[in-house]
């Protein structure tokens, strides 16, 4: 029996709230193990429907298809590979840990240290990082005694390890942590938004949410605040629109900062082809645009969409379902 890769970190909304205000559609799972103490260091926070515990499957994103970017990472007789859509294997399971592909590369770790493999499973970059993340915008974060930078696909370092904690480029931004403060560096290494927030997420068409006082909002690749701090936590914009906590729920709002999904749902993710993660009395479903399900709340666990399929839970089993709810590969299989 094939189980999705396991190591999930799966945190809860007001987990993520407290450590960040973007909290990047509370319904993400990661793909790796000492993620705990990586996530304590790398700022991407992946919103996770389900309880505040390391579960067994995805970085809140299997990614999917069958091209390199798109093979799902799954965990066979204790050892990682990579399958098709179809449910094939084309990776041969061998790696200790693997994290999806982005950027045609998925990082994998072989004897506690991380590298890079290409989608017919060859290494690329040789295993030499503490830890590695996925590639956005050209470059990923990877850690080197104890402190996170910024590599190329080569595994050369373009922005050198300095950082306790950072996130993930978007929009040509990363965020990092400078003397208690969060601020965002360009490409190039240098600083683009001076250190401010006291938590500040991923840029992501063109808008980071950050906290400032005890409220988020979002700013432009600019800095300036572009909605006005309101919010109790607030996500990445996908599809124009971002997920954000009003009181104990959580709804949408679009690019003006206009409330277009009311707050009516326990946990919620990022909205990808048309659809989004959305839980209500602890069973996950999924919905469209305008906050009706197209998919009744039913999972036990459940991941975002991705190229039209989406992981789901059945105790520590996962099988994919596509956008009309139908099993692609069944938890059973």
């Amino acid at each position: 029996m094939i189980k999705l890769a396991s190591n999930v970190l799966s945190l809860q909304l007001d987990r993520v709230t407290r450590r960040k205000c973007s909290v990047n559609v509370e319904t993400w799972r990661v793909e790796t193990t000492r993620l705990s103490e990586w996530f304590r260091k790398i700022h991407r926070y992946y919103w996770t429907a389900g309880a505040v515990t390391l579960l067994a499957a995805f970085l809140g994103l299997a990614m999917w298809a069958s091209r390199p970017s798109t093979l799902f990472p799954v965990l066979k007789n204790g050892k990682y590979g990579f399958i098709d859509t179809s449910g094939k294997l084309v990776v041969q399971p061998r790696f200790d840990h693997a994290n999806p592909f982005s950027d045609g590369l998925a990082p994998v770790s072989i004897a506690n240290h991380w590298g890079y493999v290409n989608g017919s499973g060859k290494v690329v970059v040789n295993p030499q990082f503490d830890m590695a993340d996925q590639f956005s915008d050209g470059l990923a974060l990877a850690e080197t005694g104890g402190r996170l930078g910024y590599i190329d696909k080569s595994g050369k370092y373009r922005i050198h390890p300095q950082y306790e904690r950072a996130g993930r480029f978007g929009d040509g931004r990363a965020p990092v942590l400078v003397n208690g403060r969060w601020g965002y560096i360009g490409k190039d290494g240098k600083m683009a938004i001076a250190p401010q927030f006291e938590e500040g997420g991923k840029f992501s068409e063109k808008l980071a949410a950050v906290r400032a006082g005890n409220k988020c909002g979002y700013i432009d690749r600019s800095g300036k605040m572009a909605i006005v701090p309101q919010f109790i936590s607030g996500g990445d914009f996908h599809d124009g629109l971002a997920a954000v906590r009003l009181g104990n729920k959580y709804g949408y709002i679009d690019k003006t900062g206009t409330v277009v999904i009311a707050p009516q749902f326990d946990s919620v993710g990022d909205f990808s082809d048309g659809l989004a993660l959305a839980a209500i009395g602890g069973r996950y479903g999924f919905i469209d645009r305008k906050g009706k399900y197209s998919i009744n709340p039913q999972f036990e666990n459940a991941g975002n969409f991705r190229a039209g399929l989406a992981p789901v839970w059945s105790g520590d089993l996962a099988g994919y379902i596509d956008r009309n709810g139908k099993y692609v590969w069944s938890p059973t299989s």
